[in-house]
């Protein structure tokens, strides 16, 4: 049932999310750039709870992209059994490290981000919001591919669509928060099950909220 079709205004009905969360930090507790980026890498089907758990220990011996180009699959290993994945993902790690080279040669463009082994466009999506540059499209990650649906401004379960029909029914000044801003809302308000209607501040225009609460 599409209650709001095209007449929703979603510019206009998205932007309390965008002023209540804009600038606010992603999950990741990281400190610079190359911290944000091994750590997306690292996080793709892990938790960034778990994340944030074992990468101090991993940034007090690797600090920059220099010390990790240095390491071994070995040393690397040792800090990263834990993480889901952990072999893909220091393979893809040492392919970057061996690219980059150094923290300032860190792209901040969506076509040299996902070049990247281990960064797709979620990925870039994060590391260019947290680098502060123009964003060249709308993250989406687990919770807002459960939340985008819901509210009624995307259809379907595939992240690169979803991505193109927020980005089509959205204005680009918007890209660069709206996706983060979705996904907090996913992370506090608009969970997978019970999620809390009368907390959320977008339930005015939210299809899935009307639907249940008839």
């Amino acid at each position: 049932m599409d209650l709001f079709n095209e007449s929703t205004d979603w510019e206009k009905a998205l932007r309390p999310l965008i002023t209540k969360y804009k600038g606010k930090q992603h999950p990741l507790h990281y400190h610079n750039l190359y911290q944000l980026m091994v750590m997306v890498v690292l996080s793709a089907q892990d938790s960034d709870a778990h994340i944030n758990k074992i990468a101090p220990a991993f940034f007090e011996k690797f600090p920059d992209m220099k010390a990790l180009a240095k390491a071994n699959t070995a040393q690397l290993t040792e800090l990263l059994s834990e993480v889901r994945f952990h072999g893909n993902k220091i393979t893809w790690l040492q392919e970057i490290a061996e690219e980059i080279k150094e923290d300032k040669n860190i792209p901040k463009t969506m076509k040299e981000l996902t070049a990247l082994k281990g960064i797709g466009r979620k990925s870039a999506n994060v590391i260019m919001r947290e680098a502060g540059v123009e964003p060249e499209g709308i993250l989406v990650d687990l919770h807002v591919l459960r939340v985008a649906p819901r509210l009624g401004i995307a259809k379907g379960k595939d992240a690169t669509k979803i991505e193109k029909q927020l980005m089509e029914k959205l204005p680009k000044d918007m890209w660069g928060e709206i996706g983060m801003a979705i996904s907090f809302l996913g992370r506090e308000t608009c969970r997978p099950t019970n999620p809390k209607h009368s907390e959320c501040i977008v339930s005015n225009v939210c299809e899935y909220c009307l639907l249940h609460n008839k």
